[in-house]
């Protein structure tokens, strides 16, 4: 019985680590993206090549995506799930940013997603079935310091909505997933006063960890699970909801 294929970006570290060795428990024989070539054909090693190959692709170049998804194709002939994690920050408030660093941010966040989205949509369409599950954050609903961060997630969650309405004829489910505060090797190089704030303005006064996010991405990557589609799923603790550092 052939293994449903998986494509999953980011994949070498944290939170897309965590979604494709989930996804691999689940069944899935998983494509690892990402540019850190020695992180992604470690965790081939380390997942076995039975149940994965590292693709080194940058999803921020048209052909560099065109040829992850004919690779990917020819391992069982369909692509069955994508899983769009790879992403960027460069944060600063407003006045001190500039357009480069805005520019970089929403062209690997948005444009990249896009790019990704776009090919999947070729594949499934023609296919009649898939699902794209794309990573974005609840940073869309607003983040101070994160004007370009914020607005690319933003532009991710319009995105996933809009292809939910033009694949779901064709038996495909477009989904977001929102991390909130994760434990990522990200957040472990904060000072620790400021991770402390940062948790205490949580409605559950702690920390996610990527396997949180992952149980999420499963759920929406099962085949049992329909009718879902143009969602955002928040695992944030609550924290989209609206809490405050005063509470």
């Amino acid at each position: 019985m052939k293994k449903q294929v998986s494509i999953v970006t980011g994949a070498a570290k944290g939170i897309g680590k965590s979604i494709a060795t989930k996804l691999k428990a689940d069944g899935f024989f998983v494509v690892l993206v990402d540019v850190d070539k020695e992180a992604g054909i470690a965790l081939e090693k380390e997942m076995g090549s039975d149940f994965s190959n590292y693709i080194e692709a940058n999803i921020n170049d048209e052909i560099s995506v065109q040829k992850l998804f004919a690779a990917a194709k020819k391992i069982n002939g369909s692509i069955d799930v994508v899983v769009n994690n790879a992403g960027i920050i460069k944060d600063k408030m407003i006045w001190k940013m500039s357009v480069e660093e805005f520019d970089a941010v929403i062209a690997v966040n948005l444009r990249g997603t896009w790019m990704m989205c776009r090919e999947a949509a070729r594949v499934m369409k023609e296919q009649n079935s898939g699902r794209i599950i794309n990573i974005a954050s609840r940073a869309w609903l607003g983040n101070a310091g994160q004007s370009n961060y914020s607005a690319s997630k933003a532009g991710v969650v319009a995105l996933t909505r809009v292809l939910a309405l033009e694949l779901g004829k064709y038996n495909v489910w477009v989904n977001a997933v929102a991390p909130g505060l994760i434990d990522t090797p990200l957040t472990q190089n904060l000072e620790a006063s400021v991770l402390t704030k940062l948790i205490q303005a949580q409605p559950t006064k702690t920390i996610g960890k990527p396997e949180d996010v992952a149980n999420v991405v499963s759920f929406l990557a099962n085949e049992k699970t329909k009718f879902i589609t143009g969602q955002v799923m928040y695992v944030d603790g609550g924290k989209n909801i609206g809490a405050n550092m005063n509470l």
